[in-house]
């Protein structure tokens, strides 16, 4: 089990605050994180979390936009944030002497920003752009149709940036009363690692995050997928000279026994999956399906991937098609290859292997400050900091039983959706 020495508590307002101390480097790594994500929005509404991410930017009276990206940067510091289907988080890694700069406004904008009915339009500019710039991938349509599919009544089924209509219909007061609703501290994570002492830390977040009012903490969506008890294929063309196969498996949500068991799973069919978007990857080529598809020319390129989350999301496989060859060839060699496993149990050896590229993976993706004080909040947002203590000594535990197992169970045609994307072979992608 790995060890860890941060402090956990919980503000009278509801705020919840992880502090790390690490002395390797005199940086600090802030994030605040909301649980509140592309799941918790309801028809009409879908995008409005990334929407409200993009508008925490624009600032407050106290705060204006315009200078927050040049008072950062001439801190020597960097932030972002991002929104998930789960959560949304905002982070900034400083300097150790100008991380109050990145506390005060985190402070201030959790209730002040402000939505100005004029930047409100120019950002709707923006994401809707963005959108029409993600249409222009075939992987994005088949992947955003191929979800779709997986989900009749979960709010999974929609991505992150949010429908085309629904980004030209919402307003001002749709995206303020997303915020008031879902930016209060009891439904907030605050978490920092970095070069500080744990008492003055303390005490500046409570004087500054303790103040806020804690507001009402909103429920989340409980809706629950019913079980998918037959294949769902999704066809689809357009421009380009590539054809694309995307295939979703029902998986577990990543609290479950077989959350890690898939892990490895997918280390050894596709190569290991890193869930920190900071956390680079490993080359897959000793996986069983670059081996059977890539140099056997049925694929150019294959990848897999297994995502976190509350409630059981999707393992999705994405095959890039050879051009000599079909989109239904290059699904009858990766079903030939799923077969073998849920056939014969993989050796221990293959075995050891796979989880031994699963914990490197992991480990390379939690060694920085910025990677120390992710791991913080990104656990608590559907498990809790246990979760990532004993992460590693999880995937030990896995047998090839449980891999051929969880194949067994999970990779069934019954409980995926096989989505195709031919080209019309009219030159490159829009």
């Amino acid at each position: 089990m790995m060890q860890s020495d941060a402090t956990k508590i919980i503000l009278d307002n509801g705020l919840q605050v992880l502090l790390k101390e690490i002395h390797t480097a005199p940086i600090i790594s802030h994030w605040l994180w909301y649980r509140v994500g592309s799941r918790d929005e309801g028809p009409g509404r879908t995008g409005a979390s990334h929407w409200v991410e993009h508008m925490l930017f624009k600032g407050t009276p106290d705060f204006p936009g315009g200078q927050l990206d040049r008072a950062v940067s001439r801190q020597g510091g960097y932030w972002n944030a991002m929104t998930y289907i789960d959560w949304t988080t905002y982070f900034a890694t400083m300097p150790a002497d100008s991380i109050d700069l990145i506390q005060r406004l985190e402070a201030d904008r959790m209730v002040n920003a402000s939505f100005a009915e004029d930047e409100v339009s120019s950002e709707r500019t923006v994401i809707i752009s963005e959108r029409q710039g993600n249409e222009n991938s075939p992987l994005f349509r088949l992947d955003e149709a191929v979800q779709s599919a997986a989900f009749t009544t979960h709010t999974y089924k929609h991505e992150v940036i949010g429908d085309m209509a629904d980004l030209e219909s919402m307003g001002r007061h749709d995206l303020y009363r997303h915020y008031k609703r879902y930016y209060v501290p009891g439904n907030a994570v605050l978490t920092v690692a970095g070069d500080f002492q744990t008492d003055r830390m303390l005490a500046r977040i409570q004087e500054l995050m303790g103040a806020v009012p804690a507001g009402e903490v909103p429920p989340r969506v409980a809706t629950l997928e019913p079980p998918q008890e037959e294949e769902r294929r999704v066809e689809m063309d357009g421009p380009g000279e590539t054809a694309f196969v995307r295939l979703a498996y029902h998986a577990p949500d990543a609290v479950q026994d077989d959350f890690f068991v898939f892990m490895v799973l997918d280390s050894l069919l596709s190569g290991p999956t890193s869930l920190n978007m900071f956390g680079g990857g490993l080359s897959n080529k000793t996986s069983r399906l670059y081996r059977a598809l890539v140099e056997k020319d049925i694929a150019v390129s294959v990848g897999g991937g297994l995502n976190a989350t509350i409630d059981p999301f999707l393992y999705s496989l994405t095959l890039t098609v050879h051009p000599d060859r079909s989109p239904e060839e290059a699904v009858q060699f990766l079903d030939a290859e799923i077969e073998r496993i849920q056939g014969q149990a993989p050796a221990p050896e293959e075995l050891a292997r796979s989880v031994k590229q699963a914990r490197a993976l992991f480990a390379y993706g939690s060694e920085s400050i910025t990677n120390q004080a992710f791991w913080l909040g990104f656990a608590e947002m559907f498990a809790g900091h246990d979760w990532f203590l004993t992460y590693l000594d999880r995937l030990a535990a896995v047998t090839p039983g449980d891999v051929q197992r969880a194949a067994q169970t999970y990779l069934r045609p019954q409980n995926r959706v096989l989505g195709f994307y031919r080209p019309a072979g009219n030159g490159a992608e829009r």
